[in-house]
């Protein structure tokens, strides 16, 4: 069909649909997204709790309880089990709804025209009948007839396989063509790598190309991180040890003569208490949480790796313009008709003078009108304004948007000038080229081409100049001048673009680079972007973290500078030949000589994507975790390659957003370094709750094997006399139903809310850590050796204090001591462990509310199973009398006193 009757048949028209006509067929025709799984319903979630192993044994025990007559302490392990599995369930529900939450930020979106009026919109959102905007770099968002292509070029290698780009055009082709040759469409999942165009959706969803082909529809396979990995292979091996302890206390229980069906039960429960069972589902749960905090600082983490990657990173290499700077580009000063203009206003709105010498200058003098009107017509962006905010916007790139300001400024409206010189064909702006150039149609018959581009560049393609003699050759020294011109202008921090136009032949009916020669010089307008504020303090932050920052620009050397002494990357002291280094310079230079500079360069000028490539290829030569920043298309390659590659919420397209592994819904560069702090955060945390965790449980196992082996032992002689029954009752220093109770309380909420914890103070004061270094640090290996041996003295003192061989009243009373003082010695180690390197007071006593909240939540409980009435007799205890709450309080002291001393004198060490 052609373009008209394509429009016809879908019910649509060039301004696109109406919002209610979209709605009303989105109701029809379904989301435009392949049909993906159902996510596990909640029910589903909850029952999954009870595949664990562990579970299944501790399932297994209650069954055996019950079949021996123990109806209470089965029912107590099975309502102990319910309440693990609940807690598994909430951690995993909130894990899943959080990385579900991330990957609606991330879903794809498209520009479309509704009520006349470009909108940007959800991938999903578009109907058959919506008009399309495709822009280079953009990925098509469903099956669509092209209406509108100005040099348009789509890669479909996803599709079918072929390589090169294909051109596209609006000519109907024959209703049987296979899809490599349908040249008027464009199909899902497919990339403009060239051009622009428009183009009217026909099938969305399922009905699309990509929908049809099964073997296409792309999952998301989930990553499991290197953290959750090694932390699955610790847990394994606690698992092991602790299964070997448990079985060893119960052979010698059994050898003691003890019942073997208690032995087994208790053994099983001692196995359950010591196993960190929660280890991987917290760590996996403590990283989806951490993706969902990031998106809050305005940076979506779309690969879960990247939350632990992120930590590490020891390089960032930035972007310059909107990432370090605000992105706001403002016209300041003209060069036209070798005169300096100045140009009053600030940002987007039209409202300003232009100045020479201090002295208002006529806007409309036909040297500068040609200036502005080259510069609004060789321009894709568009300046509107916005009606909820009433302020003005740019719709397109920022550095555009500038020019048609500022010619607006002048009373030259884009919309007009477009109506009197409707652009007919143009040659895009590449990387690669530095330039653009348009050809209009003035008075429906003469043809003019307007370019703009680098100063320099635009120059070569010229050989005459425009002054007050009119139209003349360009001489050497004209040019030269114009040169330092550009040169004084850019040591301003201005970034400069020249404008030149021709005049070409009436029967041109080809417009390819060809034309881009002979042009008429006119002028260069300079542009500033101011450094964002917050920038400072983040280059400030990262120099004390030990984080290399490097801006890495396509803009021109002199402006990198200015804006990195701005923002004190660069320090006036600096030697720039050292320090800056241009795309062409690192031409030359050969891949072992760019590794011998990378580490004293801070800034790359008039860089290409390629070259990125190869900046990052250096730093990780040198071992460094790299992260990179980038926009355009051609940014995915060295995206890739970085070890965490980011891409542009704002400016980026889709396919870098596809490329990247992180993405900043604010174009800051602020927002990296909040992320980098998140992710050293979150690593801290992991390790926080594991050695919280450890010491706690080879305690529990330290003073359950101890009593096993040492009670008879003891009992023997200190009492001779003592029954066989109440010394091997006394041998079992707390039942399966005590130890489970002591697991619930202190490795359940406590332990989750140290995966929220703050961090420390001097988080980004360290250097990054190492990717492959153990979680197993130094540090760790003492908590792990040192405190079990003291708080499994402390316990084992008050415990044989009461002299539990005695049995009856003895032996409530010492189990009431031991389980009280073992749940508030490890409720005190909570709160210890928000530092490992620091007492607490340095790091905000009450700043992890959470984890107050559920120190004191496990406390209330164990206050509640004490006191209340029936509660007690079933967990095999009593109220505690003053001497069990002392012997309670001062054990918890000493742990909690001994730890906060010794992480007081090391941290003093450190200093």
């Amino acid at each position: 069909m052609k373009v008209e009757e394509t429009i016809t048949e879908l019910s649509s028209n060039e301004a696109g649909l109406s919002q209610e006509e979209a709605k009303k067929r989105f109701l029809q025709y379904g989301p435009n997204e392949l049909q993906k799984e159902k996510g596990k319903s909640r029910i589903r979630l909850f029952l999954e709790q009870f595949t664990d192993i562990l579970i299944i044994i501790l399932l297994a025990a209650t069954g055996l309880s019950v079949a021996i007559g123990e109806i209470v302490d089965a029912a107590v392990i099975m309502a102990i089990v319910l309440a693990t599995a609940t807690l598994g369930f909430v951690e995993e529900y909130r894990s899943e709804k959080a990385v579900e939450a991330l990957k609606k930020m991330t879903a794809p979106t498209a520009t479309v025209l509704r009520d006349g009026k470009e909108i940007r919109i959800a991938a999903s959102e578009i109907v058959p009948g919506d008009i399309i905007l495709l822009y280079t770099g953009d990925k098509v968002p469903a099956d669509a007839r092209i209406i509108e292509a100005i040099n348009l070029k789509l890669d479909e290698a996803s599709l079918t396989g072929e390589s090169a780009p294909v051109n596209k055009n609006v000519e109907p082709c024959k209703a049987e063509a296979p899809i490599n040759d349908r040249r008027n469409m464009a199909f899902t999942g497919t990339v403009v790598v060239y051009g622009r165009g428009k183009a009217i959706a026909t099938s969305t969803g399922m009905n699309t190309e990509f929908g049809k082909i099964a073997k296409m529809v792309q999952m998301t396979e989930e990553e499991t991180t290197p953290l959750e990995k090694r932390t699955q292979s610790i847990g394994k091996w606690i698992g092991v040890l602790s299964l070997s302890v448990c079985a060893i206390v119960a052979i010698i229980g059994i050898i003691e003569q003890h019942d073997p069906i208690t032995m087994l039960l208790w053994g099983v429960s001692l196995a359950v208490a010591a196993v960190p069972e929660a280890l991987p589902a917290i760590v996996t749960g403590a990283l989806a949480v951490g993706m969902y905090r990031m998106a809050k600082v305005n940076t979506i983490v779309k690969k879960l790796p990247a939350v632990e990657t992120l930590g590490c990173t020891s390089v960032i290499c930035s972007d310059k313009t909107g990432t370090m700077t605000k992105g706001e580009m403002t016209v300041q000063r003209i060069y036209v008709n070798d005169q300096t203009v100045k140009v009053t206003g600030v940002g987007y709105d039209p409202d300003g003078e232009f100045l020479v010498e201090d002295k208002k200058a006529d806007p409309k003098n036909v040297k500068l009108a040609t200036l502005l009107t080259s510069a609004t017509l060789c321009n894709d962006a568009k300046l509107e304004k916005d009606p909820a905010s009433n302020r003005w916007i740019i719709k397109g790139d920022p550095t555009e948007g500038a020019l048609v300001v500022a010619a607006a400024k002048a009373g030259l409206w884009k919309q007009e000038l477009e109506q009197q010189q409707p652009r007919v064909a143009e040659i895009p702006f590449s990387s690669e080229t530095k330039r653009m150039t348009t050809v209009h149609v003035v008075s429906g018959k003469k043809k003019i081409a307007y370019m703009k581009g680098a100063p320099e560049i635009v120059l070569e393609k010229c050989s005459k100049t425009l002054d007050d003699n009119g139209v003349r050759k360009l001489t050497d020294d004209y040019r030269t001048r114009i040169l330092k011109v550009n040169e004084a202008m850019a040591k301003q921090a201005l970034r400069n673009l020249g404008f030149a136009f021709r005049e070409l032949p009436d029967n041109l009916e080809t417009y390819d680079e060809k034309i881009e020669k002979d042009f008429v010089f006119v002028g260069i307008m300079g542009m500033i972007d101011p450094p964002r504020e917050e920038v400072k303090d983040a280059i400030y932050t990262c120099k004390k973290a030990g984080i290399h920052v490097v801006m890495v620009t396509g803009d021109h050397k002199l402006t990198a500078v200015a804006v990195a002494k701005a923002l004190n990357l660069l320090g006036e002291n600096d030697d720039e030949e050292e320090r800056v280094l241009t795309g062409e310079e690192l031409e030359n230079l050969t891949d072992e000589q760019l590794e011998a500079k990378v580490e004293k360069v801070l800034i790359y000028a008039r860089v290409s994507p390629e070259h990125k490539m190869r900046i990052v290829k250096a730093w990780k030569a040198k071992g460094n975790v790299v992260a990179m920043t980038g926009d355009g298309v051609n940014d995915a390659p060295a995206l890739k390659m970085a070890d965490i590659g980011i891409s542009m919420g704002i400016t980026g397209t889709e396919v870098t957003k596809e490329a990247s592994d992180m993405v900043l819904t604010d174009d800051n560069f602020a927002s990296i370094v909040k992320a980098a702090r998140e992710g050293r955060e979150i690593y801290d945390n992991i390790k926080k709750y594991l050695t919280y965790l450890m010491r706690c449980n080879i305690m529990e196992i330290i003073v359950m094997f101890v009593a096993v082996v040492a009670v008879p032992y003891l009992a023997r002689l200190f009492s001779p006399g003592a029954s066989e029954t109440g010394l091997g009752e006394a041998a079992i220093a707390l039942t399966a139903a005590q130890l489970l109770w002591v697991n619930l309380t202190t490795d359940g909420l406590p332990a989750m809310a140290l995966g929220i914890d703050p961090g420390d103070p001097d988080i980004m004061e360290r250097k990054p850590r190492d990717p492959e270094e153990s979680v197993f640090t130094r540090d760790v290996k003492i908590y792990l050796f040192v405190v079990p041996i003291m708080m499994s003295a402390l316990l084992l003192f008050g415990y044989l204090y009461y002299r539990p061989w005695e049995g009856g009243a003895q032996l409530l009373e010492a189990r009431t001591q031991l389980l009280t003082a073992m749940i508030l010695m490890e409720l005190a180690n909570a709160i210890s462990a928000r530092s490992l390197k620091y007492p607490v007071w340095k790091v905000g006593v009450f700043k992890n509310k959470f984890l107050w909240i559920a120190v004191l939540s496990s406390f209330a409980l164990q206050l509640v199973v004490l006191y209340t009435p029936g509660l007690n007799t079933v967990f095999e205890v009593g109220a505690p009398e003053p001497l069990d709450w002392a012997f309670a309080i001062a054990f918890t002291a000493i742990v909690f006193g001994s730890l906060e001393i010794g992480k007081y004198i090391a941290s003093r060490k450190r200093k």
